[in-house]
């Protein structure tokens, strides 16, 4: 695991895992929107716009402005989605496993893979899911895209990009990034939190990230290891689940001031 020092910079490879604790004080205002990450943006090279379709909401960077190719796509996989809970209802509202009928759509299989291997509901999986499909079907229109959908990233770019790692109020919080290398993508990157969003969780994490190569699966991962961690001595039960996922590449656990880390996961110092 070698450290740079100075540039603070951790390089965790496959089987290493590592927990870190900050010391002294530091105070830091919770921001009270849930997306407040997005006006850390900053990205030159590419167009950032945002794309509303009912409950969905995407920020999208691309070589140009996709509006347009956006809004279909996201009606595509919205109305696929809907369709069929209206015919397996418990495919939305069931917290565990839950098999997808053999005629149903790719996306809904995917939501169903995701969950049975988060041991968690399929719907845990349905921001992720959007992201991932939406930002393949735009890849047609642009070779880098960005999409984050509620804090769920599908990310596919021909340069190394940083991604901040908002954590509310943990002293953490604004000071970390994940270093994600160009040739490792598209990749899914996705977090969960107790403390932070409205989103379902029985936990009290203030951020866990998962990295995957399917972005419905870290999803999913997220939401399960985000249950188990509720004190910050939950977080080596955390790390020891997500070893047993098969497909992740990594995770990042953060409660107050403590934080662990174990996979494929370059962080970086990261000040706004």
């Amino acid at each position: 695991m070698p450290v740079r020092s100075g540039q603070w910079r951790y390089i965790f490879k496959k089987g290493d895992s590592a927990l870190f604790h900050v010391t002294g004080e530091m105070s830091l205002r919770a921001e009270r929107s849930n997306l407040i990450y997005r006006q850390w943006v900053r990205c030159k090279d590419l167009v950032g716009f945002r794309v509303a379709v009912k409950e969905t909401d995407l920020f999208i960077l691309a070589e140009r402005d996709l509006t347009n190719e956006a809004a279909k796509s996201i009606k595509e996989f919205r109305e696929a989605i809907e369709e069929y809970i209206a015919k397996d209802p418990d495919f939305q509202t069931a917290l565990k496993p839950h098999k997808a009928k053999s005629n149903a759509s790719v996306i809904i299989k995917d939501m169903a893979r995701a969950g049975a291997l988060a041991r968690v509901g399929p719907f845990a999986s349905v921001a992720g899911a959007i992201a991932e499909y939406v930002g393949k079907s735009l890849l047609k229109y642009s070779k880098q895209i960005i999409i984050e959908n509620g804090g769920d990233i599908f990310l596919k770019s021909s340069k190394d990009r940083i991604v901040g790692i908002y954590s509310g109020s943990s002293l953490f919080n604004k000071k970390l990034a994940l270093d994600i290398k160009a040739g490792d993508t598209p990749m899914g990157i996705c977090t969960s939190s107790g403390t932070v969003g409205h989103s379902l969780s029985f936990g009290k994490a203030d951020a866990v990230v998962v990295l995957s190569k399917s972005t419905s699966l870290a999803d999913a991962a997220a939401t399960r290891i985000g249950n188990l961690i509720t004190k910050k001595t939950d977080i080596p039960g955390g790390i020891k689940f997500a070893k047993s996922i098969k497909g992740l590449r990594g995770v990042v656990i953060i409660k107050d001031d403590k934080m662990g880390v174990w996979g494929k996961v370059i962080l970086k110092g990261y000040f706004k």
